[in-house]
């Protein structure tokens, strides 16, 4: 078989991702649990309040011991444990270099069980007066109310840019 005849692992990736969303969204809209629905009630109202102006989204969703991956191959990838140390290493770095924060402009929310997967739009600008927009699918297990851990999946190739383009203050 010609190696054209095999998907690119984008499409691999995408196609998993998508399949993903979508059997979480199917199973998610049986939900039965109390836990479940607080959980997505916890997530989608700090998405909420993100959204009219808020800046308290990560203290409010994100537990202290949180264990936050940012998945792909881009320098902004990897594993940040503790609240602290994600917003310290991978949060200002960024939004230092916008002249408005990312706000989200779409949303929607799905639990399964302690799963909570939200998948969102955001955008702002960053301080070159350039627009900086993307597409996020954040899948966090929750305990108590505050989730533990996160696997982040966006484009990094503009986040990058913004990092690479602009320097820091």
């Amino acid at each position: 078989m010609s190696p054209k005849a095999y998907p690119t692992l984008a499409w691999c990736v995408s196609f998993a991702m998508v399949s993903a969303l979508g059997s979480s969204a199917v199973i998610a809209g049986t939900g039965t649990g109390k836990a479940e629905d607080h959980n997505r009630r916890v997530v989608t109202e700090a998405f909420d309040r993100w959204a009219a102006g808020g800046t308290s989204f990560f203290d409010d969703v994100l537990a202290e011991t949180v264990v936050w991956r940012i998945e792909g191959s881009g320098p902004s990838a990897g594993v940040f444990r503790g609240r602290e140390t994600f917003v310290k290493e991978a949060v200002l770095p960024f939004t230092t270099r916008l002249s408005t924060p990312v706000r989200p402009t779409a949303s929607t929310v799905w639990a399964d069980g302690d799963h909570v997967i939200a998948h969102w739009e955001g955008s702002a600008v960053a301080r070159d007066g350039r627009d900086y927009s993307n597409r996020y699918a954040w899948i966090l297990r929750m305990q108590d109310g505050k989730a533990v851990e996160v696997t982040a999946f966006l484009d990094l190739a503009p986040y990058d840019d913004v990092l690479r383009r602009i320097p820091a203050p």
